[in-house]
């Protein structure tokens, strides 16, 4: 729970918090402001609507409910829907038969597609069970290496071939470091060929140089040169991979919004959604989270401008490395307590399907 969130409960007393929750609630429901003599009748408690409305008032100056556009009613901030998030949200457990439907659809997909296959398949179930748009963003996978060559193209340039253990051939162009003899490049190929089999690219590089640290008798100067330049360009081509983008469930957004006539902020969500490079930083932003992450609004640069909320878990492979994030993205009132562990049961499926060897 963040400081503000503390703030908030230590100035707010029981009646305060039940008045704000319902003043949420309520938004969350229908995404309409809501006014005093409304939440007077929701209240258990004997309050007039003039008591509700002094309670509102001093709610409204913490900055935590305002009154949108010329309404009499009041809908939570920004703000507010983060305390509210923070300290009040209670989620609710999934329903067995829901937790069956996805890790069967998943699993389905799974045994007869490709990763991408059933990566889509969850991106659809998460929109379908959110009524928002499902994204997922899966890092583009390590190549595990087998074997790996250079062939000399002309005097400053040889191609590096890289062959996987599932057969995919690659090939690079590297630079020749000068004073290069006729026998540097077999040197080079089979000590290269001898350490990285069975590694990825960033796995093969980490070993080559701490073998250098300690090991240099095993290469000449030029070989090693070689080596290091081949390693450097594969290393390179790898950070420069795109991450696998799906995003399915846009047709929901474009219903919401025309529920709360917002189309202005829909152009700007779907502009957001088809900038790739924005969506690709959602996976690096996840390298350091645990569970689910909820973003409200300009919590998150890349849907600040279209006022989105967007709720966020990482998914696993069998080393426990972080290899995508997927979630929902909507409309701030979004039903928090039903979508958060929906979110987190699917990247719990997806990460068992990866352990599994699917990916």
């Amino acid at each position: 729970m963040g400081a503000g969130s503390q703030d908030f409960l230590k100035v707010l007393n029981a009646r305060s918090q039940d008045i704000f929750a319902k003043i949420v609630e309520n938004y969350l429901d229908t995404g309409e402001p809501v006014g005093s003599r409304q939440i007077s009748r929701m209240l258990n408690l004997s309050l007039s609507p003039a008591s509700v409305r002094n309670v509102m008032s001093d709610l409204e100056e913490l900055g935590l409910i305002q009154a949108p556009h010329v309404s009499a009613g009041r809908a939570p901030t920004q703000e507010g829907l983060r305390f509210f998030v923070d300290a009040m949200l209670e989620v609710g457990a999934m329903d067995a038969g829901e937790r069956q439907q996805i890790s069967k659809q998943i699993s389905d997909t799974a045994q007869d597609g490709t990763p991408e296959d059933y990566l889509t398949e969850a991106s659809q179930l998460l929109s379908g069970l959110s009524h928002g748009a499902g994204v997922v963003i899966a890092a583009k996978s390590d190549m595990v290496l087998r074997h790996m060559e250079f062939v000399q193209l002309d005097k400053k340039t040889a191609m590096a071939v890289l062959v996987g253990e599932d057969g995919l051939v690659e090939n690079r162009i590297v630079a020749l470091p000068p004073g290069l003899d006729s026998g540097a490049l077999t040197r080079a190929s089979n000590y290269l060929s001898h350490h990285i089999a069975g590694r990825t690219i960033l796995e093969a590089r980490k070993h080559i140089e701490e073998l250098n640290k300690g090991q240099r008798a095993e290469l000449d100067a030029i070989s090693l040169r070689l080596v290091k330049a081949g390693i450097a360009t594969l290393s390179k081509a790898h950070g420069n991979a795109t991450p696998t983008i799906i995003v399915r469930g846009r047709s929901n957004l474009i219903e919401s919004a025309m529920a709360s006539e917002d189309l202005a902020r829909l152009r700007e969500l779907l502009d957001e959604l088809e900038n790739k490079t924005g969506l690709a930083n959602l996976l690096e932003g996840a390298q350091n989270a645990e569970g689910v992450r909820i973003f409200i609004g300009s919590e998150n640069k890349l849907f600040s401008l279209s006022g989105s909320s967007v709720i966020l878990s990482p998914y696993k492979d069998d080393n426990d490395k972080i290899v995508g994030v997927l979630g929902i993205i909507g409309p701030t009132r979004l039903n928090y307590a039903r979508i958060v562990p929906v979110v987190d049961y699917t990247a719990h499926v997806v990460g068992e399907m990866i352990r599994r060897g699917k990916s």
